[in-house]
């Protein structure tokens, strides 16, 4: 906070128009003022003074009455002024502290006068010019207020078990789960270092981008059909829950001036990245929830239309620490498909939210993987819904770790958390969802119940497949169990960049080659055409490189025969069969999935060597 401490023999203002859109109210008594023997405090409500706003208050209090008694002011003028300062805290903030200030010294038994926030006044001042009576201060929080969360631990078994951390007795196939509690409860540290996954995403094109702010990736062509893929897939999914979801696009910026977009983002801290424009101070989105409500606060809504949906591809941004920055898993610049779901009340909440549960589940057994599952309650929902959250238990079928908050700390009740535990042996959160009691009111999103009254939806937040980015990354943590039990690494055909490649074995087949990915590629299939003047057992092993799903081979026979010699990575079969045969192969193994478009020219002639491509390493089971 800065001030500028004037002690005038005579000070008058008058207001004249306003400043900003959210000046406060005034009435004809505060519009004007005519003050004698007053000592006027030019004031700037800094960004800083956000952190421990009572603190700073009562220090400028102390400031000015010090002030006040040795030039012997009779009233005290509390005056907004925001050109003190080029980091003014957001207006919110601002009438906060003032209001504050005021309390504040009349509690201390003088009479204050506030001129009016956000507006514009003009003002004729007559300094005393006495050795008192221009001063200036400065005045900065000695400490900053950190919120310290107690939480409680314990594991929740589907018998209804209730039990300690450190009276519970693992069983021999829980030793995931066992990773996961050392690691949450007991802090145990995990060895670092980088495993295959990294590896895999470097070699299809998921790069850190070294000339923007670290934590912001950029993604090449492969990488970049990959995220494509799994932004249709997610709305695939959301669409999948039986219930109306609308999809809808918006902007990552939102302003800090707003009081429910401070206050949600409050509950972020550190970790919020913020644009200054104008003197203006914005928030870059870290979900799609402010876009979202936005939204639906405008819209008019029935219990006729609940449950409903919204679901948007947001970038996000999360101001992760340095250090903890890990490619494709934990960044500062991500893509979030986030749903939201509208519900009348906490039971039906708790209905939907089961399947939302049971949809993140299949997900993840679609690609072989089994989660483990932390459960972040308040005690009062623990207390009052424990067999709902016991009923959850019972389907995940294995005990889950439950970290109990105190309640009305943060705008949900339950928070649910699925971690797989990497090659490296250590959790990564991927999907999660939650209840929200909270963000209704304070967006002001309404409804109209049977009886015609005014109600508030209780809110549930996923992201069924997790960021598009976690999700890719498990995708490749699957592969990499893969290989270290001697397979060959694949990707699902539906997310593989190029599903098909097919290879002429001499310059006099290429045509017959090109006529084969045609077709293919009017079936909505990635394909692409190795003409290049390699040998075909190069061409063959740069097929492996690419972990491509089908590499098909054609010559003189296939020419001849109308056929296609079809290599099958994931099974390692070799098989001659027409072509009408491996498209139905392909359209039973996609079904259910999205086709997106290849981001690469049909012809590998015409693509240069792609970096990424050419890998330092190669394991022995990518050769094959």
């Amino acid at each position: 906070m800065r001030l500028l401490l004037i002690h005038a023999e005579k000070f008058r203002y008058r207001v004249v128009q306003k400043a900003i859109d959210s000046a406060e109210a005034i009435d004809e008594t505060r519009k004007s003022g005519l003050f004698t023997n007053a000592l006027i405090v030019f004031t700037s409500i800094e960004e800083q003074d956000e952190k421990n706003i009572e603190e700073v208050v009562k220090e400028a209090a102390n400031e000015i009455m010090n002030v006040k008694d040795k030039v012997k002011a009779s009233t005290v003028v509390i005056y907004p002024y925001a050109h003190l300062s080029p980091n003014l805290a957001s207006p919110s903030i601002a009438m906060k502290a003032l209001e504050l200030l005021e309390h504040e010294l009349k509690l201390r038994g003088i009479e204050v006068h506030r001129a009016p926030f956000g507006w514009y006044k003009e003002f004729e001042l007559h300094c005393y010019g006495h050795p008192l009576s221009e001063l200036s201060r400065t005045i900065r929080p000695v400490s900053e207020k950190k919120r310290v969360i107690e939480k409680k631990y314990f594991i929740l078994t589907p018998r209804g078990e209730l039990i300690k951390p450190e009276e519970y007795k693992f069983g021999e196939n829980e030793n995931e789960f066992r990773l996961l509690v050392e690691k949450e409860v007991f802090r145990k540290e995990i060895e670092g270092g980088q495993g295959r996954v990294y590896y895999y995403l470097r070699k299809f094109g998921f790069e850190w981008e070294s000339s923007s702010d670290h934590g912001h990736m950029r993604y090449e062509p492969h990488a970049t059909v990959m995220v494509e893929a799994v932004a249709a897939y997610s709305w695939r999914v959301a669409t999948s829950l039986g219930i109306p979801v609308f999809r809808v696009r918006g902007t990552n910026m939102f302003s800090l001036d707003l009081e429910p977009v401070r206050q949600h983002a409050e509950l972020f801290g550190e970790r919020m990245y913020e644009v200054r424009m104008d003197g203006d101070r914005f928030v870059l989105r870290f979900a799609a929830c402010h876009q979202q409500f936005a939204i639906l606060k405008d819209w008019v809504l029935s219990y006729k239309d609940l449950p409903l949906g919204m679901f948007e591809v947001a970038d996000s941004y999360r101001y992760e620490q340095r250090g903890e920055l890990v490619l494709g898993f934990r960044l500062r610049r991500f893509h979030m498909p986030d749903l939201h779901i509208l519900t009348r009340d906490l039971e039906e909440a708790k209905s939907i939210a089961m399947k939302v549960r049971d949809k993140i589940v299949e997900e993840a057994k679609k690609l072989g993987r089994e989660y483990q599952a932390i459960y972040n309650v308040t005690e009062d929902f623990l207390k009052e819904h424990f067999d709902y959250l016991v009923e959850l238990v019972k389907r995940e079928g294995k005990p889950v770790l439950v970290a109990v908050y105190p309640a009305g700390i943060y705008y949900w009740v339950i928070n649910v958390e699925y971690v797989i535990i990497d090659e490296l042996g250590r959790p990564r959160e991927i999907a999660t969802w939650q209840i929200d009691v909270g963000n209704a009111r304070r967006f002001g999103i309404r409804y109209r119940d049977e009886k015609g009254e005014e109600r508030y939806p209780v809110i549930i937040h996923t992201a069924i497949l997790g960021s598009i980015e976690r999700y890719i990354y498990m995708v490749f943590d699957t592969a990499a169990r893969d290989e270290a039990q001697g397979k060959a690494p694949t990707l699902p055909t539906w997310l593989s960049p190029i599903q098909v490649r097919v290879i002429p074995v001499s310059r006099a087949h290429v045509d017959y080659a090109i006529s084969i990915a045609k077709t293919l590629e009017r079936h909505g299939i990635r394909v692409d055409v190795d003409d290049r003047d390699e040998s075909l057992g190069r061409k063959i092993r740069d097929a492996g490189i690419e972990w491509i799903p089908y590499v098909v081979v054609v010559g003189d026979r296939e020419v001849k025969t109308n056929t296609v010699n079809v290599r099958i990575r994931k099974t390692g079969v070799q098989k001659s069969m027409r072509l009408e045969e491996l498209i139905e192969l392909l359209e039973k193994e996609l079904e259910g999935y999205p086709r997106v478009e290849s981001a690469l020219p049909l012809l590998m002639s015409k693509r240069p060597p792609l970096h990424y491509l050419q890998p330092l390493e190669r394991s022995e089971s990518e050769r094959r």
